[in-house]
């Protein structure tokens, strides 16, 4: 028994020994074009993140060109010229990463030379409205110049993009070729032995544990940090409705700061006048007439200073409530913009913090409203019920694409947010030519204070 255990041995092991040697030959083979392809799927990696990052500054100069043109304000400068530098490195990283091929070399080239036309057409109009001649800068934005050398260099950028692409696929394939082969030294060690597939199996459970073990280290990993997501969420949002607070406790500061101070001061002046108009008699009448003026002057600024003092911190809502503060404030919206408002507001029993959120949330919409709308009727809706009460304002405006919102759209999320620090939830239909709806579900046991 132990005889025929020697030669089986003795032949086992050879055939081991050339199992391994074959399958080093092969991993290491495979190796190498695995080697390359990572490479080269990193170098294309490279070459297309470039490619984008390119694409995206020559949007951010374009950006801060158009805006600077059409509003004159240096800061839209500031992206320009930033983007303007950031595409000269990029533009010598791609010439550096295209250098060893000569045909995506030449096809760069030609996009380095629309960047090239595209940088001086904006810097052309850029320094044509410094110097402020109108016309001419005018003349180059409304023409097609621009969006046919964007154009040019999107459909050059997609070439490139693609020829990486390309390499990336090819790259791939050649790991899939790399891994057949190992798979086929798998097999060839599989077949020298039993203890060539012993330890093939015990290697394979070894892969197994070391798998279920990463695997449960990757989770609990996912786990700690999805639970730091939410602390850190939490966290912002309580920073969020802190730094709200503290703005509106700010403006009731101010409010009263120009209330009594200023007040004071123009009320005394006004008072001050009086006496002296008086004193003054009717025998000079340039006089009489530019004190005159200066009452009214004062009067205005004494109006001004009161719709301030409304603005920050609505008095009304403490002494008279919310309904009628909302229609005081639908009023005088209505006499600024000449906007024909509807009211439909029915009286609720909320806490104070509750009314100031409603209140807002009505103002900014108005705000919105006056500013981008373009509209000629709004209506404005409160409705109480047993647990919940809604705020609906809508108008017949122009409108918007309200899936095209982003987060640059500081009035929407400062509205989103209140509303939700309430525990309620807010809604904003909208669609070009068909008007604005906000509309706002808050519960009473949370707002009640």
């Amino acid at each position: 028994m132990r005889w025929f255990a020697i030669p089986k041995m003795a032949i086992s092991l050879p055939l081991a020994v050339l199992a391994a040697a074959i399958l080093i030959s092969i991993n290491e083979a495979g190796f190498r074009l695995s080697t390359q392809a990572a490479t080269s799927i990193e170098e294309a990696q490279e070459t297309r993140g470039s490619v984008n990052k390119l694409l995206q500054q020559m949007l951010d100069a374009e950006t801060g060109q158009r805006g600077y043109l059409l509003t004159g304000d240096p800061k839209y400068l500031e992206p320009y010229d930033a983007a303007s530098t950031d595409i000269h490195q990029t533009s010598d990283t791609l010439r550096r990463l295209y250098a060893p091929y000569p045909a995506e070399l030449a096809e760069f080239g030609m996009l380095s030379h629309n960047v090239s036309r595209k940088l001086a057409e904006m810097d052309l109009s850029v320094r044509m409205r410094k110097q402020g001649n109108e016309e001419a800068w005018k003349f180059v934005l409304t023409t097609d110049v621009g969006m046919e050398q964007m154009n040019a260099i999107r459909s050059q950028i997609n070439k490139l993009d693609q020829s990486s692409n390309l390499k990336m696929q090819a790259a791939q394939t050649q790991i899939t070729r790399s891994l057949q082969l190992s798979r086929l030294g798998i097999a060839l060690m599989a077949l020298a032995g039993l203890l060539a597939f012993y330890m093939y199996l015990r290697q394979t459970q070894a892969l197994l544990n070391s798998g279920r073990r990463e695997q449960e280290s990757l989770q609990r990993e996912r786990d700690q940090l999805d639970k730091e997501v939410r602390e850190r969420t939490a966290t912002l949002a309580e920073l969020a409705t802190h730094l709200q607070q503290v703005r509106e406790d700010e403006r009731g500061h101010l409010a009263r700061e120009l209330h009594d101070e200023l007040g004071a001061l123009l009320t005394a002046a006004k008072l001050d006048v009086a006496r002296i108009k008086s004193r003054l008699g009717v025998n000079t009448p340039e006089a009489t007439e530019r004190i005159q003026h200066l009452i009214e002057t004062l009067n205005s600024g004494i109006a001004l200073k009161r719709r301030i003092v409304e603005d920050l911190r609505p008095s009304s809502l403490s002494h008279l409530g919310l309904v009628a503060s909302l229609e005081i404030l639908a009023r005088e919206f209505e006499d600024r913009s000449g906007l024909d408002i509807t009211t439909d507001l029915e009286m609720v029993e909320i806490g104070g913090s509750a009314q100031l959120t409603i209140y807002r949330l009505v103002q900014e919409s108005l705000t919105n409203m006056g500013k981008y709308a373009e509209a000629k009727h709004a209506e404005i809706s409160l409705h109480s019920f047993d647990s919940y009460l809604t705020v609906e304002v809508k108008d017949d405006g122009k409108g918007f694409d309200s899936m095209k919102v982003g987060s640059a759209s500081h009035g929407l999320a400062g509205m989103r947010h209140r509303v939700e620090a309430a525990g309620g939830r807010l809604t904003v239909a909208s669609s070009p030519g068909q008007g604005t709806r906000i509309f706002a579900v808050l519960p009473k046991i949370t707002q009640a204070s």
